[in-house]
């Protein structure tokens, strides 16, 4: 038996998304500032520089987390590598090299609570239901999942969009029922949401933070020619192709 206080009934916490097992919380104000500090604090408020932080309920769903991610857990919550057997854990360290990702990811069960490590960065949660089960992330966004949903590494359609994309050969991608825990450089207000059914979006530059996993990705020149390319000024595109969402930022990352 646990009891919580002065966390989220704070009057300087609030919280600003819940899905799934998630509940996302941002600190209106910091009251730890120091003369030093105080004028940065001030103006990082007021641009919406927050800390935030991910609160895991393991009684609705055990969950999957990035390695080290956890800052304090209570109640019946037990942790374990997810690693079933010498082939897993080979096809886990594999895919952790290619995409750059943490090769094992602990997950936690039972039926406490996990608070992960403050960040400035924004949260987002997705409804794998929303992406027909299936989502291509962007390198670095994963932060947690419930624990139903599958990772594995997302080979690029062909070479040329890891090396003229910018682009490493391999995405981590996520599939199944569940929600996905995200760390965006950009807030959701923010993100564009294009639906395609069998179109095509060409992107310049590396925008896309997040990409239905139904979709190809190659990269391509803009014009049909080289010299059309070059007229254009525009080069070489990331074009995404068939049916899918693609999660689009206003700016480059």
């Amino acid at each position: 038996m646990y009891k919580i206080s002065n966390f989220t009934d704070n009057d300087d916490v609030r919280v600003i998304d819940q899905l799934g097992a998630f509940q996302v919380i941002e600190y209106v104000r910091d009251l730890s500032v120091t003369p030093e500090n105080a004028q940065i604090s001030y103006f990082s408020n007021i641009m919406n520089v927050r800390k935030r932080q991910v609160i895991c309920d393991l009684s609705v769903s055990p969950v999957t987390l990035q390695a080290g991610a956890m800052q304090w857990m209570i109640g019946d919550a037990s942790a374990t590598t997810g690693i079933k057997g010498v082939g897993d854990l080979f096809s886990k360290a594999v895919r952790g090299k290619v995409t750059g990702e943490s090769a094992i990811k602990p997950e936690y069960t039972g039926d406490g609570k996990i608070v992960l490590e403050p960040t400035y960065k924004h949260i987002l949660l997705l409804n794998l239901e929303e992406w027909n089960g299936s989502v291509v992330l962007d390198d670095g966004l994963f932060l947690a999942c419930e624990s139903s949903l599958k990772q594995k590494a997302v080979m690029r359609s062909n070479f040329s969009s890891a090396v003229a994309g910018n682009e490493g050969l391999f995405n981590l991608g996520v599939q199944g029922n569940g929600v996905l825990c995200l760390e965006s450089p950009c807030p959701k207000e923010e993100l564009i949401e294009i639906e395609l059914e069998n179109d095509v979006i060409k992107i310049d530059g590396n925008m896309a933070i997040a990409w239905s996993g139904s979709l190809e990705f190659t990269v391509e020149r803009s014009g049909k020619s080289l010299v059309g390319s070059a007229a254009s000024g525009e080069g070489l595109v990331n074009v995404y192709r068939g049916t899918g969402k693609v999660l689009l930022a206003p700016v480059s990352k």
